[in-house]
Order: structure tokens, then sequence, then C-alpha cells
């Protein structure tokens, strides 16, 4: 039985007047937290910080206060909040025709298959929502070119991973996770993966040697993990030893790609192209899920009708906002923007003399700061101090701070962010 609700839940008109100032006194902020803890499951821990607008580099809070957004979500807004093309392309779209499932067919899907795999190179994409079904997608090519093409046993393929990685949520992806948040209590797990050290190509060698491998399944440069760089030349030694062993070589590009590290892939560094591609975040502009996994011919036409899908990909609205995600990224020169001045953000934080300080990585506009405990204070209380003084960003695996603001950041913008970040530390 449901029974009489709490006095607080109930709208302000039916409140008793006894519990009406107490609601009265709590700021926005405190409202909507408050209500977001009762309400929802208790899968995050943000910032405590309510946001209701954005534009360009900037989002609002409900008490009015501006911010720099250097976490751009986690890579999905790339473009900045709210940019006026690809918002227009959604609006548009919603207004004639948002969904008809795969069952039909739809005006602009073929329209945007075209217009993706000739953007990246490929014969074939298959388009999904999330970042998590893109890397489940891929999986799932993989197993299945493993059988009809290279001749392993049914049920027997292995794909390699590497430790660190983050690939999103679900079952079997958490089945390939080295982190015990991630997988902890969740099992029984999927089988099929194998784990060696990021960053190690002849560990990866060595796993190659197993005949019944189908995949090496990595992050170009892992973000949940830190953003970790690797060394040079790391991932065209994979690619290499991959099409030595006839195993396909995976490259999870959802937060590493579409101009975020100076290139429109981080493969690109390195003059790799994989053999299967996943892109999400960035792929809308933050607007819409949308993720899309890109392959040729013989891999890609393993899946046949019934096999594989998903009732909203490709729907008309992702499909056009896509389109005009990518149109944005290559137009505005957002790569090129982002090497520019993702050396100028490295450099910046290099140059920052703090004992705070432990290390400082990054490629194009994704950097990291790593954090030395000091005094009681941990990356969390930085990121806090970072908040009041007008920037926001998250910290990562306890001690690391991701910087990561929308490429569409000016030189004077990255300036005062620098300044701010410099001001914050000095209060440590």
């Amino acid at each position: 039985m449901g029974g009489i609700p709490a006095a607080d839940s109930l709208p302000l008109y039916f409140m008793p007047n006894s519990m009406k100032t107490t609601v009265l006194d709590k700021t926005r902020t405190e409202l909507a937290i408050e209500k977001e803890d009762r309400y929802g499951a208790h899968n995050y821990h943000p910032l405590p910080v309510v946001l209701e607008r954005g534009e360009g580099v900037y989002v609002w809070d409900v008490e009015g206060k501006r911010y720099f957004d250097f976490l751009s979500a986690y890579s999905a807004l790339n473009q900045g909040h709210g940019h006026p093309r690809i918002v227009k392309a959604l609006v548009e779209q919603a207004q004639k025709l948002a969904l008809t499932s795969r069952a039909f067919h739809n005006n602009l899907l073929g329209e945007y298959e075209e217009f993706i795999t000739r953007f990246f190179g490929f014969d074939k994409v298959l388009p999904m929502n999330s970042g998590a079904e893109g890397v489940e997608t891929a999986m799932k090519l993989a197993r299945r070119w493993a059988y009809e093409k290279k001749g392993i046993p049914e049920n027997q393929a292995k794909i390699i991973v590497c430790e660190g990685n983050f690939h999103g949520r679900t079952i079997s992806i958490i089945s390939a996770s080295t982190d015990p948040d991630s997988y902890g209590r969740f099992g029984p797990f999927t089988p099929g993966f194998v784990k060696i050290p990021y960053n190690d190509a002849a560990a990866l060698r060595k796993a190659l040697e197993d005949p019944l491998v189908a995949a090496f399944l990595v992050e170009p440069i892992q973000g949940e993990a830190g953003v970790v760089v690797p060394d040079e030349g790391y991932l065209a030694a994979c690619s290499a030893a991959c099409r030595e062993k006839q195993v396909l070589f995976i490259a999870d590009e959802i937060q590493s790609g579409l101009a975020r590290t100076g290139k429109m892939l981080a493969c690109d560094h390195e003059d790799v192209r994989p053999d299967i591609l996943i892109l999400g975040k960035a792929l809308s502009g933050g607007v819409y899920p949308v993720s899309a996994v890109l392959a040729d011919d013989p891999i890609m036409l393993c899946i046949q009708p019934g096999q594989h899908g998903s009732t909203y990909g490709g729907n008309p609205i992702a499909a056009r906002v896509a389109m005009e995600a990518l149109s944005v990224l290559k137009e505005e020169r957002l790569a090129e923007n982002s090497e520019r001045l993702g050396a100028l953000l490295l450099s910046g934080l290099k140059a920052i003399d703090h004992p705070m300080i432990r290390l400082v990585r990054g490629k194009g506009l994704f950097c990291a700061m790593v954090i030395e405990p000091t005094g009681g204070k941990d990356a969390w209380d930085v990121c806090l101090a970072l908040k009041e003084n007008g920037l926001l960003a998250k910290p990562t695996h306890g001690d690391i701070i991701r910087f990561a603001p929308p490429l569409i950041i000016n030189e004077s913008q990255l300036e005062e962010c620098l300044e701010i970040i410099r001001k914050t530390l000095r209060q440590f």
C-alpha cells in the first residue's frame, strides 16, 4: 500500500505551514540534490552543483552562477553546449519525423550511413545509441567474424583487453574490467576475455600466440583511467601485431575520438586504421544519444537480419544530428583548435609549481593532473574549490582530475581557466 506521502515530498501548496518555512529556507541547489538523493538510484557521486543552462564553454547553475565546463560530459560536448547548428538540426527533425524503428526505411538513414562511412573511410556502419551499446556491437561483430571467417570453433573466441580499461557498464563489458568498483558483486561474468597490461606491445604479442584470439579491444588513450597516454608507437605496434596474427584491432574512440586529442581520431596520431572503430558521445554534440560502429564488408556483413539491432538505432533524429555534429567538427576545425590550445593547456598545467601536483599528462584538450593528497586534502577537495572559483572538473580514480573543455574554447578563455586553476591550488 502506498500510504500517506511524507510532507516534504508534497508540492508547497499542500504542505503544512510548519514545514513551509524549512523548505523555503533551502536553496534551489539543496532542494534539487535532496530530491535526486531521495528518488534516484545512488549510482553516481556528482559534485554538489545543479546546472540548468549551458552555452558554448559555459554552464550556469540554478542560483545563476556561471562556470567553465572542464569535463564536457566526458567528451560528449566537444562542439560546446547548445551548438546552434546541432540544436537546429535536432529541433527541425524532431518536428518532422523522430522514429520509425528499423522495421521500415527512413529518408535519412542511408544518407547518414553514406556520410559517416565516407567521413572515416569504411565500407559500412552499424548505428546504435550509447557508447556501451557500440562496444557490445563491436564485440559481437568480432566474435561472429571469428567463427565465420577465421575458423575459430564456436563459443571459443577470445577478446584481449587492457588493464585499466573503461568501455561501459554492461555485464559483458564489466567482465573485461579490472576495476573492482565496476565489476564487484555483479557476477557471474561473461567469459572470453584476456586481460593484459596497457601500453605493453610485448604483452599483446605474447597473448596473440593463442589461436583462439579474435580481437584486441583498446582505448587509444585511456580516459576513465585518468587520461593515460601510451608511448609513441604503441598503437602502431599493436595494429601490426594483430594484422600478423589475423586478429581484429578494435579502437574504442568514444572518449578519445572526434577531435578531442588534436586529431579527428586518436589513432590518427600514429596513422593506425582500426578494423573496427567505435564512436559515441560527441557524435551528437551532446544533444542526443548516438553511437556508431564502423567496419569493412568482410567484418560487418557477418551479421545478417534479425541478429543484432536497436529500436532507436539509426533513427532520423540521430542521423540528422550526427551528420551536423561531424560537419561542425570539420568545418570549425576543432581538431586543429584542440591541438593548438591543448599544447597551451598542457604547458600551462606543467608550469604550475605546487606540492599537490604529482604529474600532468595529456594530448590535445584531453589532460589530467594527478594529485598528491596533502594535509588531509585530495583531488575531490581541489575540485570543490575549483567549483567555488568558477570551473567544473571531476576526479577519477580518487586522485586524478581530468581537464577536457569543449573544443570551441579560445585562447583568452583558456588562460582565464589556467588562472582559476593556479588560484585554486594556492588555497591549499
